[in-house]
């Protein structure tokens, strides 16, 4: 029989390795009807080529409940340290591409 006291708790395993983290300051979004995908870049100074470090694929809605979830944690962090300041300086990013074909429509 399920022990009632955890229905409805997940437990959640971070091994030391996913725990480190990986830094990543640029975001690259694609979707399909079926999936959203958010590939975590690293772009350094000066390199031309930058690495994707991570890929997360989501379903829309998992996808619209962690903008919520954002914004609702971006609003706390404000709420405590003050806004976050927006910065727009040095050039664009250029168009990223992967190494294939240009996507067509």
């Amino acid at each position: 029989m399920a022990d009632l006291k955890n229905q409805g708790q997940l437990s959640i395993e971070l091994n030391e390795e996913v725990a480190q983290g990986v830094y990543s300051n640029l975001a690259v979004i694609t979707h399909s009807p079926a999936e959203f995908v958010v590939d975590f870049i690293r772009v350094m100074p000066g390199v031309p080529k930058a690495q994707v470090k991570s890929r997360i694929i989501l379903t829309p809605e998992h996808a619209k409940r962690l903008v919520a979830a954002l914004q609702d944690n971006i609003s706390k962090y404000e709420a405590v340290n003050g806004p976050i300041r927006e910065v727009n300086s040095g050039p664009a990013i250029p168009p990223v591409t992967f190494g294939g074909p240009t996507a067509q429509a």
